[in-house]
Order: structure tokens, then sequence, then C-alpha cells
């Protein structure tokens, strides 16, 4: 790998590490959000990422039709990647308790470090597996108190992990399409609000925001993890690290909580400081240092 090459990769892994950054801000937005129904919510986040692109493609001239002329393949695969997740991870939360069900979830940093290997030219060291695995371990850690895996909740398990393995096959089938703009995640995130919209209407009692700091997290909550943040990953898994991302990806139940214990929702215990051992000492493992990709 040349350093332009090298310098290339790092600069997509960073931007890919914003949306992880953004990610640990979701926990303490939605309960800065108030009682706006999951889908609802949805709905709203995805509707402000396309009124993000198509903000930009009037500010360049550029025409909305062009910009979502893109192949079929790509719309499947955006639409059913940042769709189908949500929609598989909300019905994991309602079939299974949540604690368990977030954990089958988190196996997706993994599957990511995993299913990387599978692309040309990428090769999967020893480190990069340790590394996801203990980031695995400290998120079991930080979920933490006593994990018990009952067979009636099977349907909700079943769930969450086809929600950790379809936003980890998104996030790598991505390189395919490293050709697709960036900015055509805004036409995926409309097709997702006009279906989350759907689902809310059949499933959901509709709850507005109550007052302006409600509204003003609901927005938040769209220009950063739910909807922002889609932008800034599809050019991190496109151009940067997989297998960084992927170990970084751990970090996120960690600031998140850690986002909670400031905001005052929560209490910092023994628990949370081994976890963060555990995700940190992981995510530096897996890191990769060397010129290559």
């Amino acid at each position: 790998m040349t350093p332009s090459d090298h310098d290339h990769v790092l600069r997509g892994t960073l931007i890919g590490g914003v949306a992880i950054l953004m990610w640990a801000s979701l926990a303490v937005l939605t309960a800065w959000s108030g009682d706006v129904p999951p889908f609802q919510m949805v709905a709203i986040a995805f509707t402000v990422a396309f009124l993000i692109a198509m903000a930009r493609w009037r500010l360049a001239g550029q025409h909305i039709a062009t910009r979502l002329r893109q192949p079929p393949a790509a719309w499947a695969l955006g639409v059913s990647g940042l769709f189908g997740y949500h929609f598989l991870i909300f019905y994991a939360l309602k079939n299974a308790p949540a604690v368990e069900a977030n954990l089958v979830n988190y196996l997706w940093p993994l599957l990511i470090v995993l299913f990387s290997a599978l692309l040309p030219g990428e090769r999967l060291r020893w480190r990069h597996v340790a590394g996801a695995a203990l980031g695995l371990a400290g998120t079991a850690v930080l979920l933490g108190g006593s994990l018990i895996f009952r067979s009636e909740h099977l349907g909700g398990y079943l769930a969450a992990l086809l929600a950790a393995i379809t936003w980890a096959r998104y996030a790598v089938l991505k390189r395919r399409f490293a050709h697709v703009p960036t900015d055509a995640v805004g036409g995926f995130c409309l097709v997702g609000a006009a279906l989350a919209m759907l689902c809310h209407l059949l499933f959901e009692t509709t709850i507005w925001p109550q007052d302006g700091g409600e509204w003003l997290a609901v927005l938040a909550l769209g220009l950063g993890p739910a909807g922002g943040a889609f932008f800034f990953w599809d050019y991190g898994v496109k151009h940067g690290n997989l297998r960084t991302l992927g170990a970084w990806s751990y970090t996120i139940p960690l600031m998140s909580t850690g986002l909670l214990l400031v905001a005052g929702i929560g209490t910092l215990t023994a628990r949370i400081a081994v976890a963060c051992g555990l995700i940190v000492g992981g995510a530096l493992l897996a890191t990769d240092r060397r010129r290559r990709r």
C-alpha cells in the first residue's frame, strides 16, 4: 500500500469513527426525547436524514432524481440494511429481555471483523478476532447482571441475531458499491422513513414530543445517531478499515453509558470500570497500525 493509499484508508476510518461517536449519544438523546414510539422516531429521524441529503443536492445544483438513480442492488442493500436492521432490533426488544437482546445484537461488530475477511485483498489476523472478542466480553460485562437466555424468548433472540447479521452484512457489502455516492443514503432513508411510518400506523399509537426540549432531542437524533451518522458510516465502510471500525464499534455501549452518567442517568460501578478495560483494550489490540488495508 502506498502512502497515498494509506492516507485514504485512514481518512475513511476516521470518518467512519465519527458515526461511532454519534451512535454513543443515541441512548441519552432517546431518553430526552420523551415517549415517542420507536417506529415513529425512526420515520422522523430518517426524514431528517433525507432532508440533509436534499439540501446538499440543492446547494450543489444537482437534480434530486439524478442522485436517486442508483443500481437496484444498491437500493436493496441500503433499504434492507437501514430499515431492516431497525425493524429486527425493535422486534427483538419487544419479544426478549432488553439486556439479552442487546448482547446478541452486539455481535455485529465481531461479525464485521469476521465478514471482512471474505472481501478481496483483506486478511484477518488473530488480533482482529481477539480484539473484537474482548469487546464483546466487555459489552457482556457492561450489560451485566445475570444473563439468562430462556426458550420462550427464542423468537426475540433470533431477531436480535438477524439484526446483527443484517447490519454487519450492510457494512461489509457496502464495499461492492464504493462507486455509489454517499449522499444516496438520503434516498435509502426516504424509503426507510415511509416503511417506518407504515409500521408505526400499524403497530403503534402516535405520541408527539411534549415540549421544546423533546423536539430538540428528536431533531438531534435525526441529525446525529439515527440519521446523519449513516452518511459517515457509509463513507467509512466503503473506504476505511473495516476490521478497525468493527473493533471500535464496541466502544459505543461504553461511551453511551458514560454519557448517561454525565447526564445523571445512572451510577458509576466497578462493573463499568472492568468493561471499560476490556473494551478499550480490545479496540487497541484490533486497531491496524501497519500501512496496509
